[in-house]
């Protein structure tokens, strides 16, 4: 292998091609582009013609050619597990886009596959993990610097959509082509960075919207409530439909809070004791000055605001570039490939909760799922069902 990765970009769409531009304009010193697939002459052509690499009609033959080290599958979410395994099966390492498929039999197929292959290294582009405010977020929470989670929501409307942009392909907001709506498609990051910072629930109920606000056949507005067990609990609210949007985390311990506003800045709350241990020691003169407004709060918690700054980027290039190191030199991955199965799990929990009326374990039968999935496929009458396992497998 040369001391750089040679990358092969599946995919030439939005994504890919500014993959292509991060590696050609030097953002990721560790690789190098191998060549390019795309099912579309016209950008085949244009990949070639703007980044002078091998350029391929099919996954297949990139795979076969042996000019690329490593993936990255930038392309529809039922192709990830597929392409994935065909990667890994030739002996090339894999990097799926997120998520990193669109039910969990056919993830966990990908990540048993992986595990036979320790040799390769397989990851997700989860770009969010390499945001130095979450990750400070998580060192935070994993130290216990405010203690035990009691409870935790995210609201994040940032996504509007007009109706144009789900008309802009077929296969846009369809139960057969994309497997959902705003789960899949927009907030999968945040998915996975509230199991990572906050633990993966136990059960879920949810209260979903298909088609509420846009004419569309899956989900565009989405509240869950989830059980983390020793009674913490937690709420996701996401929608397509905000045209201001929100985009606001909380997470209450039993010794502190952590705010994050905009995904920009985090006002991190400190209490001096558990909280039951300061509410057990007021007495009635603490709680008349409580009433009055004349409780100091520096005697009970010490509050700090963080912020960094993070150009446009760097966190997807930072996971190419880690991915690249992992592959030369063995450094840790910032988000390994069999993390992607949580947030797909935690979306087709929603999901079954909403289709059953009733609350569901995390642990639900992934067969029924599957049931339920392909009879919204079905009702659709546009794309064929979908099989427990991939055609690579």
């Amino acid at each position: 292998m040369s001391r750089k990765v040679r990358l092969g970009i599946i995919g030439f769409g939005t994504q890919g091609s500014m993959y292509a531009k991060f590696i050609k304009n030097g953002m990721v010193p560790n690789m190098e582009i191998g060549g390019i697939v795309d099912i579309h002459p016209e950008k085949r052509d244009a990949a070639a013609k703007e980044f002078n690499a091998p350029v391929h009609e099919d996954y297949q033959s990139l795979l076969a050619g042996g000019d690329v080290d490593a993936v990255v599958t930038t392309v529809p979410h039922y192709l990830h597990p597929e392409i994935g395994i065909a990667a890994l099966k030739a002996g090339i390492h894999a990097l799926v886009e997120k998520p990193a498929g669109v039910y969990t039999k056919q993830v966990r197929e990908l990540n048993e596959f992986a595990g036979r292959h320790p040799e390769l290294t397989f990851g997700i582009m989860f770009n969010q993990r390499n945001n130095p405010l979450y990750q400070r977020i998580k060192q935070i929470v994993d130290a216990g610097e405010i203690g035990r989670i009691r409870r935790t929501n995210w609201i994040i409307t940032t996504w509007w959509r007009p109706q144009g942009y789900y008309e802009q392909s077929a296969w846009r907001a369809t139960w057969g082509g994309e497997g959902g709506g705003v789960l899949v498609n927009q907030a999968p990051h945040q998915l996975d960075l509230w199991q990572w910072i906050c633990g993966t629930p136990k059960s879920v109920y949810s209260k979903v919207a298909y088609g509420f606000r846009r004419d569309i056949a899956v989900e565009d507005e989405v509240t869950a409530v989830v059980d983390f067990g020793d009674g913490a609990t937690g709420t996701f609210v996401t929608a397509v439909h905000d045209l201001v949007g929100t985009d606001r985390l909380e997470i209450l311990g039993d010794q502190g809070k952590i705010v994050v506003d905009g995904s920009k800045s985090a006002t991190v709350t400190r209490l001096v004791k558990d909280e039951r241990e300061l509410s057990d020691a007021m007495g009635m003169d603490d709680v008349r000055k409580l009433f009055m407004g004349e409780m100091d709060p520096t005697a009970y918690y010490t509050q700090e605001v963080i912020e960094f700054d993070s150009a446009w980027g760097t966190q997807h290039s930072g996971v190419l570039e880690n991915f690249a190191a992992n592959i030369l030199d063995g450094t840790p991955l910032l988000a390994p490939g069999s993390d992607g199965i949580n947030g797909v799990r935690l979306a087709n929990a929603i999901h079954l909760s909403s289709w059953l009326g009733e609350e569901v374990p995390l642990d639900f039968e992934e067969d029924l799922y599957l049931t339920e999935l392909n009879k919204r496929i079905r009702s659709e009458g546009k794309f064929p069902e979908r099989a427990a396992a991939t055609t690579a497998g």
